[in-house]
């Protein structure tokens, strides 16, 4: 009987686990640029004495799914969204660099361009950093032009280019800050054949309908391994009562 309970214990806390995986990606269906988490439940045998004849689900997260989110046009000058494959790099909260998807980019307080994350954006030769202007474009090859105040519209200065990579997608990793990043530290080298769309953002790539469907269908496995916690309990009464009659 204890057995019983242990097994459906672990198996709801799995589900538990699964369920913030799940959750965790339907609260960021409108993220920009958002890539969804996967999970998958896999068996594992109880390791200890006796046979290995009993094993738990245990969910393991496996990686992200990495699949372009859709495109929506904005017609904002800072927006930024990748043509197909590639990333723009900049400085994750510990200096180090990362890579995202997100592209919509604006320019905080100390005049670097910055992620709508907080995460300053990287250029040739750190992070990029704009001069007062009355305006900025970014080209598709990620140049970064601006006009200089008091200048006509004819005048544009380059400032600096953003750094566009495409590194191997299959070492790529996601943190717990939803940046990418490459294995050991390592850097991605800036690829000019990554193009950038201007005025457009990527969307999230999360299916809602198929979370909002997996979310239902873990429900439903947390409620059996309950209930078979419930019915064990009934049966362990059941049994006490009648070795009171013996």
């Amino acid at each position: 009987m204890d057995e019983a309970v242990y097994l459906a214990m672990t198996g709801a806390k799995q589900v538990e686990y699964a369920q913030a995986i799940n959750s965790n990606n339907l609260a960021n269906a409108s993220t920009t640029g958002f890539r969804a988490d996967l999970h998958a439940f896999s068996s594992v045998p109880i390791q200890g004495p006796g046979v290995d004849s009993r094993v738990n689900a245990v969910v393991d997260s496996y990686g992200t799914d990495l699949t372009t989110g859709p495109v929506a046009s904005t017609g904002r000058a800072l927006d930024v969204a990748i043509e197909g494959d590639g990333y723009i790099a900049v400085q994750a909260p510990d200096g180090t660099e990362a890579y995202t998807r997100a592209g919509d980019l604006r320019i905080d307080a100390g005049g670097l361009l910055s992620t709508g994350a907080g995460h300053l954006v990287l250029g040739d030769g750190g992070p990029v950093a704009i001069p007062p202007s009355s305006s900025i474009a970014i080209g598709t090859d990620g140049t970064v032009s601006v006009r200089p105040l008091g200048q006509g519209p004819e005048v544009l200065a380059i400032v600096d280019r953003l750094k566009l990579v495409k590194p191997d997608e299959s070492s790529l990793a996601k943190g717990d800050d939803g940046l990418l990043r490459l294995p050991d530290g390592e850097t991605a080298p800036a690829d000019a054949a990554v193009r950038l769309v201007s005025g457009a953002l990527e969307q999230s790539n999360v299916n809602v309908a198929k979370t909002l469907v997996n979310m239902i269908e873990l429900a439903r496995q947390y409620e059996m391994q309950i209930n078979t916690i419930r019915n064990a309990k009934e049966n362990a009464d059941a049994a006490a009562e009648l070795l009171n009659l013996n």
